[in-house]
C-alpha cells in the first residue's frame, strides 16, 4: 500500500459568455502537471452543465474562471446547481477579474478562494495542497 496521497480531482470551468480561456487552460495544465486529475469543460458552460460534470467526474473541487464581470451571479449559480445535485460540499474556487470589494461577499456565498490577476500557478498549487487537500482528503 502506498503512502502517497490520493490524486485530487479538480474541474476547471468557464461559465457564461466569456470567450477568454487562456488563463483557465494555463491553470488546468499547471494543476495536471502538479499531479492532480483535471477535467476542463471548455467555454460557455452553464452552471447546470458545470454541476452535472462535477457529479459525473466525481470531483473534489470546481475552479471557475470568470473574466466577464458576472462573478456575483455565476459563482452563486454554480454553488446552487451543485447543491441541487446533492454535492453542495464540493469546494468552489476561482479566478479572474474580481474587484477586492466583492471578495468578502463571495466568501460569504461559499467560494473558498479567489485568485486575482497576477496570481502564479505556484500560488494556486500551494493553496490546493495547503487548503483544499486537508478539506477533501
Amino acid at each position: 500500500m502506498s503512502d502517497a496521497p490520493r490524486k485530487l480531482r479538480i474541474l476547471v470551468a468557464k461559465p457564461g459568455l466569456d470567450g477568454h480561456d487562456r488563463g483557465a487552460k494555463v491553470v488546468a495544465r499547471a494543476l495536471a502537471d502538479a499531479g492532480y486529475e483535471v477535467v476542463y469543460t471548455g467555454l460557455h458552460q452553464t452552471p447546470e452543465m458545470i454541476a452535472a460534470a462535477a457529479v459525473q467526474e466525481a470531483v473534489d473541487a470546481v475552479g471557475l474562471s470568470i473574466m466577464s464581470g458576472a462573478h456575483m451571479t455565476l459563482f452563486p449559480a454554480v454553488i446552487d446547481a451543485l447543491k441541487q445535485r446533492g454535492v453542495g460540499d464540493t469546494v468552489v474556487f476561482g479566478g479572474g477579474i474580481v474587484p477586492k470589494d466583492d471578495l468578502p461577499k463571495l466568501e460569504q456565498m461559499g467560494v473558498a478562494k479567489i485568485f486575482t490577476p497576477g496570481a502564479s500557478t505556484n500560488e494556486i498549487i500551494d493553496w490546493v495542497e495547503n487548503s483544499l487537500r486537508p478539506k477533501v482528503g
